[in-house]
């Protein structure tokens, strides 16, 4: 991000003007739902993973409390054009600044998430997940520099997405340890989720559990059913184990919901964030709230195939002793002078290559082309000879998908500029 102390100023009083929200007062008062309460009272924090008002207000209720955003997500609210004039006018208020053509996109996808982001604050005094652009997930100081923007337009209730990078992880670290909380995003397994609560101590880890159980379902290594349920029950135990050793504050999320039933099976998560459509569809399962049980503790078995071991699935949900070694002796380093490069050295050196791994062009390229589910058949040999990860593989993939949005969303923008 830029580096014009009087430009992020300038900008930050850009994004606020008219925003006079008093906090802890929603826009309009919002009613209680006794499920959703059922919920609480298990421990789970409820959040909605949409950045729509009008399908975030169909649904919500006093007991959630945030709202998370992403590339995808903003960019479905940027193509319904709500945003044209505001594009045209940042652009022409940046004009004074003397910006090249990427920093200029940069500055404007940072007005839209923050602008949007303040709007839904606004209408549910709620905290919100901003995402960073993602030409920063391998950037650690523009990472950071971005992050402390977002935190400082609103404190109160912005939290700030970062993606699972090496960069990301060392963004990460800086951030948190100067009280901004972070949305560490893209994990898919226990092991990551572990790494990063250790490393980088971020507020949120998450589970994307439903991109999971479709490329078990997709790549006919069984129905899909509980693999994602599995790996993040798993990630929440070892979160959790590290928080009550006093080794970290992180919480875990439960993310990429894709039906009611999820919900259900994941009661007692420290955290749900559901999609519009899985949350209404856990409504409609009719439970009572006494029904409800906490399900952190369910050992959840996928059905799998005879072809489900080449795809090293108990890397979505095991933290061996290698992997804690590794951390261990990560603690005795000055992680504050590594570079992503120097993180990723280390975990091989260490016996861990496969959880940070040296993507080629070539293979960035191919999972690009493959979308948000990787085809095994491309990946098989990697995976089953130890120098990729499962967990990795998905995370190259959700990485590349976001690149796709962030760039449809960028186009948009460059094409209002245009007219």
């Amino acid at each position: 991000m830029n580096a014009n102390a009087e430009l992020n100023r300038q900008v930050a009083d850009f994004v606020r003007r008219g925003f006079a929200h008093e906090f802890g007062r929603p826009a309009r008062a919002f009613g209680s739902s006794p499920v959703w309460a059922g919920l609480r009272e298990l421990g789970t924090e409820l959040w909605l993973d949409t950045g729509s008002l009008e399908e975030s207000s169909a649904l919500w209720t006093a007991e959630f409390t945030a709202l998370t955003t992403n590339n995808t997500l903003l960019n479905k609210e940027v193509q319904k054009g709500q945003y044209d004039d505001l594009i045209g006018e940042a652009s022409a208020f940046l004009d004074a600044y003397g910006l090249s053509d990427r920093e200029r996109m940069l500055e404007l996808a940072f007005i839209l998430n923050a602008r949007h982001g303040l709007k839904l604050v606004e209408q549910y005094d709620a905290f919100v997940s901003v995402e960073e652009h993602t030409d920063l997930a391998h950037d650690v100081d523009a990472a950071v520099s971005c992050a402390q923007r977002y935190h400082a337009i609103c404190p109160e209730r912005f939290i700030v997405k970062i993606p699972f990078t090496p960069a990301g992880v060392l963004a990460t670290r800086r951030v948190a340890a100067q009280g901004i909380p972070v949305n560490h995003t893209l994990e898919f397994s226990a092991r990551q989720n572990y790494v990063v609560a250790r490393v980088a101590k971020p507020a949120y880890v998450n589970v994307f559990l439903g991109r999971l159980n479709s490329f078990t379902a997709d790549n006919g290594l069984g129905d899909g059913a509980y693999v994602g349920e599995k790996a993040t029950l798993a990630s929440q135990a070892a979160v959790r184990a590290l928080r009550e050793s006093g080794r970290t504050a992180t919480r875990q999320i439960g993310a990429s919901l894709r039906n009611g039933a999820q919900v259900r099976d994941l009661v007692g998560l420290d955290v749900l964030t559901m999609p519009p459509k899985a949350a209404q569809e856990f409504l409609e399962l009719g439970l009572a709230p006494e029904s409800l049980a906490n399900k952190t503790g369910a050992a959840y078995e996928p059905a799998l195939g005879a072809g489900a071991p080449a795809a090293r699935l108990e890397t979505l949900w095991a933290v061996d002793d290698t992997l804690v070694a590794c951390c261990d002796a990560l603690e005795d380093e000055d992680l504050d002078a590594f570079s992503p490069v120097d993180l990723v050295t280390f975990f091989a050196d260490h016996g861990c290559g496969d959880l940070l791994v040296r993507w080629t062009d070539e293979q960035i390229a191919a999972s690009r082309a493959e979308g948000k589910i990787p085809k095994l058949a491309r990946w098989r040999e990697s995976l089953a000879g130890g120098q990729i990860g499962l967990d990795s593989l998905m995370n190259l993939a959700g990485l590349n998908a976001f690149i796709t949005d962030q760039a449809e969303m960028d186009k948009h923008v460059a094409q209002v500029l245009m007219r």
